[in-house]
């Protein structure tokens, strides 16, 4: 395969991917009346189940299960797995209560809460360009946050969840779809007990009618595909198309909150959003032009 096949394939797989991840508000709601700590519990293990059947399938190497265990990366993936479930469980809620777009504002703050942990815990410098598009993007966050704090925790839990899940993943070198075995696979236990707790008392949903069952069970498959889909165009895109790409899927949730869900979005979320956008696309085009100058 040639240098261009090989980038148009990764380019096709991150594009799917990103779309995929952009359209899950139209997939929770289908899950109702599911709460979303039941939807979350069903994602965890379905999630398990169907990576450890793909690994398997596709004959992977097992030899990075005893590093997991390590003194240096158990803590590391274990608070890793509790980060992600926090950011699944908060993005579950937000959309089964009509906070599509608060949700999609989280993944647009998300780059720039990189840039911030990545100065402050691993000693990283910021250019001027960087510092400008973080104050912008901050500037817009202090505007919504003015205007509509009730909700704003959201954005921000779902910033600081992912980018803190980045932070604890930094080091673990594990692929998409191992990372997400491991990460399931420290919740599998606890997630399977109170599923089982759920449907001795009555109160779940999975298995009073097939349709709802097998869209549970879905939950797996739709969190593992997206991932595979990522790790295949990873390694063929340069940094600067992941980069533009990973605002793809926030903007696609941000048109199906107002044009498919019907938010009403206020003038002054409008001027914030619009400060956050700005701010997002003066750092990205200040890394890109880095990267390119040391290249």
């Amino acid at each position: 395969m040639t240098d261009h096949d090989s980038q148009r394939t990764g380019l096709t797989a991150g594009v799917a991917a990103y779309l995929l991840w952009g359209l899950f508000p139209l997939f929770w709601p289908l899950l109702k009346p599911a709460a979303p700590l039941e939807i979350l519990a069903h994602r965890i293990v379905w999630s398990f189940v169907v990576v450890g059947i793909a690994l398997v399938a596709l004959r992977a190497s097992w030899r990075w299960v005893p590093g997991v265990f390590s003194r240096a990366n158990l803590p590391r993936m274990a608070a890793a797995a509790g980060l992600i479930a926090l950011n699944w469980l908060t993005y579950i809620f937000a959309v089964n209560n009509g906070f599509v777009v608060e949700g999609s504002l989280g993944y647009f703050i998300n780059p720039l809460a990189n840039v911030v942990f990545g100065v402050l815990i691993f000693g990283e410098r910021l250019g001027r360009g960087g510092k400008i598009g973080g104050l912008l993007a901050l500037a817009g966050v202090v505007v919504i946050a003015w205007t509509s704090w009730q909700t704003i925790w959201i954005s921000l839990a779902l910033a600081l969840s992912f980018g803190l899940y980045g932070v604890a993943k930094k080091k673990a070198h594990l692929p998409a779809l191992q990372g997400l075995l491991v990460e399931s696979g420290f919740l599998v236990i606890p997630s399977a007990i109170f599923l089982i707790v759920l449907a001795t008392q009555g109160a779940g949903q999975f298995g009073l009618a097939a349709p709802s069952s097998a869209l549970l069970a879905v939950t797996g498959p739709i969190t593992a595909i997206p991932l595979w889909l990522f790790a295949i165009a990873a390694p063929k895109l340069p940094l600067g198309v992941t980069g533009v790409l990973q605002y793809l899927a926030p903007t696609i949730q941000f048109l199906l909150g107002i044009f498919v869900f019907g938010q009403h979005v206020s003038p002054s979320y409008w001027f914030g959003l619009t400060l956050v956008w700005i701010g997002s696309v003066v750092y990205l085009a200040t890394t890109l032009r880095r990267r390119a100058a040391s290249n």
